[in-house]
């Protein structure tokens, strides 16, 4: 990563990075078969980004009541795992500080197809919606095998209904590899669920690709597969394909991405 030989992409394309929620989990959910007795910080972030004269974002946040989604993770890796969503990192209020209109949202990009990714879908009356194909199937509409999220936790059922029937224009299923726009690409990578992507982006600092195949820095960096992965082998792929031709990677829950980049401010 950061090889300064590699061609540089529009100066138009910016990214802004903004916190949606926070938790301690154990370390083997982020490490596979690492640190048994420790725990970790994950620091969900949606993506702002600006490119063409277009708004683009990646995730929506969480739903408005994250009620049931706390107490589900906490029955299931303990009381320590206490889901943080101060009313701050709501998604209408980092919307307005980023002086983002919802109405003016061109492309919603869903990365991977859960409800701290799809739980302000609604707000977005005008855009896009931007799924993999094979993470659409394979996630929401016909599993191959049986996961450990049921569909309800992929996204709600109003807002299913709404993708399916009154909003179905602006579904739009992606090939594995998609061109959203000139020096944007939206390309499947797996890893941690089936709906999971790379989002790519070429900027004035050149390749950003942020996704959430890795949930830390050190996962790529280190080449350390994720712990709660579908996929062994296609985490090595995919850290060893960013390694090779990122400038910068960006993982969705590293709460080092805001030390990295002040503000959030990637480009």
């Amino acid at each position: 990563m950061n090889n300064p030989n590699k061609k540089k992409g529009p100066v138009g394309h910016t990214i802004r990075m903004l916190r949606t929620a926070e938790i301690e989990v154990p370390c083997p959910e982020v490490y596979w078969m690492e640190g048994f007795a420790g725990w970790t910080k994950l620091q969900f972030q949606m993506a702002v980004i600006h490119a063409h004269g277009k708004t683009i974002l990646v995730n929506t946040g969480f739903p408005d009541d994250v009620t049931a989604l706390t107490k589900a993770w906490s029955d299931f890796l303990g009381p320590r795992a206490a889901l943080k969503r101060p009313d701050e990192w709501r998604t209408q209020h980092l919307l307005a500080e980023a002086e983002v209109d919802p109405a003016r949202v061109d492309f919603v990009v869903i990365t991977p197809i859960q409800l701290y990714a799809t739980g302000c879908l609604h707000l977005f009356p005008n855009a896009k919606f931007c799924f993999s194909r094979r993470g659409w199937v394979e996630d929401v509409m016909a599993p191959v095998y049986p996961h450990h999220v049921p569909r309800p936790g992929c996204i709600s059922d109003e807002h299913l209904r709404w993708l399916l029937f009154e909003n179905n224009r602006n579904l739009l299923l992606m090939d594995d590899v998609h061109e959203l726009l000139p020096g944007l690409t939206c390309r499947w990578v797996g890893v941690h669920h089936r709906s999971s992507m790379l989002v790519e982006v070429q900027t004035a600092r050149g390749l950003v690709m942020l996704s959430d195949c890795a949930f830390h820095y050190a996962n790529v960096e280190e080449n350390k597969p994720l712990g709660i992965a579908e996929s062994i082998i296609e985490a090595h792929a995919a850290y060893a394909d960013i390694r090779r031709r990122a400038d910068l990677f960006v993982p969705l829950y590293d709460p080092l991405v805001q030390e990295r980049f002040p503000k959030g401010i990637i480009s």
